[in-house]
């Protein structure tokens, strides 16, 4: 399960340092416009994230990934031989509607298993490799580079892609039994689609989690501009963007071995809360003080947010899922791809904004974090509410 959602890390984390290279040589001359590699996968991550949940609950789990697979390694296919930045888009759009297979079913496959904090806590396991990925990927992305090109890359999601698919094919049982499946109709896919948003809880943990991720996502289609160019770390970003990713993953085996003591309510909020206030005393220092501040201290910053962000990665999602048990295929298509579209927009809202400083993304950290803790507040009252009524 970690390999295959570990696809969509890989194809994100890996293109950091070739982004120049590509706008360079496929004629673009914006320099926040490579971004735009990035964000495309996102947005085929977020379109293809509602309909595998709904195709796996119909014609099983396994199918669902082996499609999602497919179309994955078509658009690297598309990517190696791009000639031009809108066929290198049209790729990568490819990659993120094919990586979307594996990213939803894998939640559904798990939840078919496993519920609340036991869930929880597989799901910590699975996104601590699933962040230990983006933290060796720049290197290797660099190395690949360096050596044979930025195309190699797209080489290389190729050749793991199908190690994923036959290994996958070969170690992992069918977990929805023919008897549990549902048609796939219209009629059922929007019922489903509609308790789900319809339910508090998993509509309120769902916003709080697109909110977080919009941060995140902020921070990755601007990483390589503020590595490189804002702080000048040159062939040095790898290695500092591995310690951040680091602290992601460990916070999310920390999530794993505590959990099922505190729960995930009462983890997510001591997260988001030392987030808020961690981001509110920065970006007053940086406001006031020092636009842009020593690099230890941005590092220092950036490490401890995301400590937090590993502890909310697995919870939330699992919070929104917890309600939803008889409809994990299509509940899971619908809480990540609202996620996804969320935080696309935001964060490329917050990538955009680059000015050759800190300040935006920091900004937009801010924001998200105290919006994500109010998200949180609102739907805990709420469903309490409700419980009592």
């Amino acid at each position: 399960m970690a390999v295959l959602i570990s696809l969509v890390a890989l194809s994100i984390d890996a293109m950091l340092p070739a982004l120049p290279d590509i706008g360079r040589d496929l004629g673009i001359s914006d320099p926040n416009q490579p971004q735009l590699v990035l964000t495309a996968l996102f947005l085929g991550l977020s379109i293809g994230q509602l309909f595998y949940g709904p195709l796996s609950d119909s014609i099983g789990r396994k199918p669902a990934v082996y499609l999602g697979l497919g179309i994955f390694i078509l658009g690297c296919v598309l990517s190696i031989v791009a000639t031009s930045f809108e066929m290198m888009l049209l790729g990568r759009v490819l990659q993120g509607l094919g990586a979307a297979g594996p990213r939803v079913v894998t939640v559904a496959l798990v939840r078919d298993l496993f519920e609340g904090r036991a869930m929880a806590r597989i799901m910590s396991f699975v996104m601590m490799v699933f962040i230990m990925i983006p933290a060796a990927a720049p290197a290797i992305g660099q190395a690949i580079q360096m050596f044979y090109g930025w195309r190699a890359i797209f080489g290389s999601f190729f050749v793991i892609a199908c190690i994923g698919l036959v290994w996958f094919w070969r170690r992992q049982d069918e977990t929805l039994p023919v008897s549990a499946r549902t048609p796939f109709a219209l009629g059922p896919i929007m019922a489903g689609i509609l308790e789900t948003l319809r339910n508090r809880a998993a509509f309120g943990y769902t916003i709080a989690g697109g909110l977080v991720f919009g941060s995140f996502i902020g921070f990755l289609v601007s990483a390589q501009q503020v590595f490189q160019q804002t702080y000048s770390t040159g062939t040095a970003f790898p290695a500092y963007f591995a310690l951040l990713a680091l602290a992601v993953g460990s916070a999310s085996f920390v999530n794993g071995r505590v959990v099922m003591r505190f729960g995930m309510r009462l983890l997510s909020k001591w997260a988001l809360q030392v987030m808020s206030l961690l981001s509110v005393a920065f970006t007053i220092y940086i406001w006031v003080w020092a636009p842009t501040p020593h690099f230890t201290i941005f590092m220092t910053y950036m490490m401890m947010s995301f400590f937090c962000f590993g502890l909310l990665l697995a919870n939330l999602q699992s919070l929104a899922m917890e309600p939803l048990g008889h409809i994990a295929g299509v509940a899971a298509g619908v809480v990540s791809s609202v996620t996804t579209f969320m935080s696309l927009i935001l964060g490329t809202v917050i990538g955009q904004a680059y000015d050759g400083t800190i300040r935006p993304l920091i900004a937009g950290l801010t924001l998200l974090a105290l919006l994500s803790l109010v998200a949180v507040h609102w739907t805990d009252l709420t469903s309490s509410r409700s419980r009592k009524a």
